[in-house]
């Protein structure tokens, strides 16, 4: 049997210009299809735009078991410019490793701390790279390197890449137009340090098979071949295989990892796929998986964390671009939490529970969050409670198409490139997808998310011990109808209901089952004698500012809840 080879994918990220693809280039001895930037835009400018894909063969390292066999590190080489940021979360997901690359004679740069942000949603281990150290003078190298290095180690201080290791090269002494013959500088040592990170990543052969496409060509009496990485399953020579952007099925007519031809592939390898009859054109990147896995939807519900580099609120109906598996669309989104008893509540995984009742927030509740009133009443030590776990509500502007279960991350990509600020808002994951376009009708009335609603008005008179006449708490015009057995509550603490209406300016009538209390009798016995009085010329002017303070309006409180997608808007009280 030939030597068995392990596969670690490393995404090499960085701000644009830090050298990445010369590192990659530096580190790589067997070129794949789609490395080093094809596209001849790209050559022109000397950057990279597509995840170019390159890699490197190593003896494997004794803490991946014992015999002999290969490492071999997929280099996946993501595009810096603020713009692609797109392609780098489509990449994002089958990163077992990520190499953060940083200009030494720049440090953290915006697209920099955003790889990070990327590293730490959708990779466990990270080692940074120095680069560009031929730049240092040769005197103030190390020192400079070693101060560099301390810094980069307080950046990643709060992340989970704390302590991790920190390597400095020169991918290509002497820049893009030195000779081939300057040796890189660090190279060596840095592979080492992959070796010591490498890990035995943890693949799932079951589920739908899902692949990310990103380079298609055609090959003279073979067929079309796509090659790519595989997200999730895997697949076997004579399988069919879906392209669903394209609604079309084909069957696997041969494979190749690396030049090598096999007959099956999973999760997390590298692997060309042969189809006959099938248009390269049609598909230079994008998705192929098992037939009828991938659902389209035009919502969905998701669980997500705000990213705390991003500065602001995140608004219920803001706007923002979401990437949810490889697509980037345009969303709005609705914030919702637990009902407040169940803030503590411990986080469910990967499920969404349509029995329980939410409450809807108008932002994502957070440390800086305006809190709304219905959650400081939760707050006696004026401690912000916040719950465990949040949820929105994402509508998209065009169908998506995507694995039933993806990570989700919004950002706001029209903030300005140049601007220092991160622009991803928010990651996630997808719980549920609505796939009817009627979504409105067939499929959000089952979501219980709910508002608090509170009005106050006041007590006009009384009309006898079990009964008051009140106003204020309805305009004119309403239906009153329609609250009619509301519970209410007095300020001097009696419950009532509401009777019906009373005359025709908005008043209603409550009835108080235990009565009205006796001192509840004396003050709105003041108040409307008071009103009695004022009527009768100037006389009563005097004593008017005496009794003032005792006489307090007795307010009428009516709370209740409304579920947001319930259509007919009824009213629910505990």
């Amino acid at each position: 049997a030939a030597p068995r080879v392990l596969n670690v994918n490393v995404g090499v990220l960085g701000h644009i210009d830090s050298g990445k693809t010369a590192l990659a280039r530096a580190l790589s001895t067997t070129g794949s299809t789609a490395a080093f930037d094809r596209a001849p835009q790209s050559r022109a400018r000397g950057i990279t735009l597509d995840l170019g894909f390159s890699c490197l063969r190593t003896a494997l390292p004794p803490q991946l078991g014992p015999g002999p066999g290969e490492l071999q590190f997929t280099l996946v080489d993501c595009p810096g410019h603020a713009s692609l940021i797109r392609t780098i979360i489509g990449g994002a997901q089958i990163i077992d490793l990520m190499m953060l690359v940083i200009d030494v004679t720049k440090g953290m740069q915006t697209q920099s701390a955003e790889c990070l942000v990327i590293g730490q949603i959708a990779c466990q281990k990270m080692v940074v790279v120095l680069n560009k150290i031929d730049l240092l003078p040769e005197g103030k190298r190390q020192s400079a390197i070693e101060k560099m290095t301390k810094k980069m180690q307080k950046t990643l201080e709060n992340t989970k890449f704390c302590g991790c290791p920190i390597v400095a090269v020169a991918a290509k002494p002497g820049g893009p137009e030195a000779p081939e013959s300057e040796n890189p500088l660090g190279v060596s040592e840095l592979i080492e340090v992959l070796k010591s990170q490498a890990y035995l990543p943890s693949r799932d052969p079951s589920g739908h098979f899902l692949m990310a496409v990103d380079h298609c060509f055609s090959i003279k009496g073979q067929g079309t071949v796509m090659t790519g990485t595989i997200l999730s399953g895997s697949v076997s020579l004579g399988d069919n295989v879906e392209i669903p952007a394209l609604k079309v099925t084909k069957k696997v007519k041969s494979m190749q990892m690396f030049h090598t031809p096999v007959t099956y592939a999973m999760q997390g390898d590298r692997v060309g796929i042969c189809v006959t009859q099938f248009d390269p054109k049609l598909l230079e990147r994008g998705l192929v998986c098992t037939p009828e896995s991938l659902h389209t939807i035009h919502a969905a519900i998701i669980s997500l964390k705000k990213i705390q580099y991003f500065r602001g609120a995140l608004q219920t109906k803001a706007k923002f671009h979401i990437t949810v598996g490889h697509e980037t669309v345009m969303g709005r989104v609705m914030f919702f939490s637990p009902a407040p008893a169940d803030f503590g509540e411990e986080v469910k995984e990967n499920v969404f529970d349509f029995e329980k009742d939410y409450l809807y927030q108008e932002e994502y509740l957070s440390k800086d969050s305006n809190t709304s009133e219905e959650n400081k009443e939760n707050d006696q030590a004026g401690e912000v409670q916040l719950p465990k776990q949040q949820w929105a509500l994402l509508e998209f502007e065009k169908p998506v198409t995507c694995p039933k279960l993806c990570l989700v991350i919004g950002s706001k990509l029209d903030t300005d490139i140049h601007a220092n600020t991160c622009r991803l808002a928010f990651h996630g994951v997808l719980l549920q997808g609505m796939e009817d376009k009627n979504y409105m009708e067939t499929f959000l009335p089952k979501l219980k998310v709910y508002k608090l609603k509170h009005k106050e008005g006041q007590v006009e008179r009384v009309m006898d011990d079990y009964s008051v006449i009140g106003r204020s708490l309805f305009k004119k015009e309403t239906n009153i109808q329609i609250f009619v057995g509301l519970k209410v509550k007095l300020s001097t603490g009696e419950d009532g209901i509401i009777d019906g209406g009373f005359g025709q300016s908005g008043k209603f009538k409550i009835r108080i089952p235990e009565g009205l209390k006796p001192d509840t009798k004396t003050l709105l016995a003041v108040a409307s004698k008071k009103k009695s009085k004022a009527g009768k010329g100037d006389a009563a002017k005097e004593d008017e500012s005496s009794k003032n303070d005792s006489a307090q309006p007795v307010t009428i409180s009516l709370l209740f809840k409304r579920y947001v997608f319930d259509t007919q808007k009824k009213m629910i009280q505990s």
